[in-house]
């Protein structure tokens, strides 16, 4: 009976593994040894690739447009996801205090989620960055601020902040949800207790809803880093020009590299490519290592 149910279980997981190697393993495996080679195109096969060693990770270590998108990366991780966390913990913390229309609400911050990004990026180019009739000019001359009126928030030195401002609005409802869900597995009777013991609103959630939500938040911090390094629609939406500093990300550095061979930028090397993969993927390895050393929620039950 042993042997019979060890051969039933080998039998179910078997298709399993074989597609999780295939679609999974197998990509990973050949990006990571695609990084160590000089390769023209993607589709080339391996006769055609052309062994360069750590050729390619030096070649990124000492071009400065890379430099420039890793530094991007790491403002929209650390700055915006400063604001996003922030933010969605605070929505969250007040749609779980017992306010009426809870439902509405959380549906209202988590509608920037369900509209494509494209549409999202147009609307804050054209209805609130735009210096003729958009939202923040309107704002800005009805409160007198004639100066800020006139700021050119997607011109040179401030496009960068006004894409990573306008990404996080689109990215506060997801984290928003995860931090409510936590909130609510939080048992009621600890606030109860606290609040016979004297606690205000504030030790509460000091001393009980942040400790309890530790792996909430190193998830939140997981999916965040996950969501940066893919950075790049909003990133090809916002910039104007191919080379431009302001928007460039180590993605679509890597798109450049992959499929726009011979443009300003970059030369076609999908090698280059496969080792800003790599390194992008050894980042969120590395942030997921440092949270969780940092953050312990073993000691805590509820």
């Amino acid at each position: 009976m042993h042997t019979r149910n060890r051969g039933m279980i080998i039998a179910f997981l078997a298709p399993a593994l074989l597609f999780f190697s295939l679609i999974f393993l197998y990509p990973i495996f050949r990006t990571a040894l695609m990084s160590f080679y000089n390769v023209e195109n993607i589709t080339s096969g391996m006769d055609a690739w052309t062994f360069v060693n750590f050729d390619n990770y030096a070649k990124l270590a000492d071009t400065s447009l890379f430099r420039i998108s890793m530094w991007n990366l790491v403002r929209i991780w650390g700055v915006g996801g400063l604001v996003v966390m922030t933010l969605a913990l605070l929505f969250a913390v007040i749609l779980n205090s017992g306010i009426r229309g809870k439902k509405f609400y959380r549906a209202v911050i988590y509608l920037p989620n369900i509209i494509s990004a494209v549409a999202l990026a147009t609307m804050w180019l054209q209805f609130v960055y735009n210096p003729r009739f958009g939202l923040l000019t309107g704002v800005f001359n009805a409160l007198g601020m004639k100066g800020m009126a006139a700021t050119q928030w997607t011109a040179a030195g401030n496009k960068f902040w006004a894409l990573t401002y306008a990404y996080c609005f689109g990215m506060v409802g997801y984290h928003m949800l995860i931090f409510s869900s936590g909130i609510e597995k939080i048992p009621h009777d600890y606030y109860e207790a606290a609040s016979i013991d004297g606690a205000n609103i504030l030790g509460q959630f000091t001393h009980i809803t942040l400790p309890l939500l530790k792996g909430v938040i190193k998830t939140n911090i997981t999916m965040w880093s996950i969501t940066s390094v893919s950075f790049f629609t909003w990133s090809q939406l916002f910039s104007t020009v191919v080379s431009d500093v302001d928007t460039i990300t180590p993605m679509v550095y890597l798109y450049n590299q992959v499929f726009s061979g011979g443009n300003v930028v970059t030369e076609r090397n999908a090698g280059v490519g496969a080792a800003v993969g790599i390194l992008l993927g050894l980042c969120v390895v590395a942030v997921f290592i440092v949270i969780n050393l940092l953050i312990r929620d073993d000691e805590l039950e509820f």
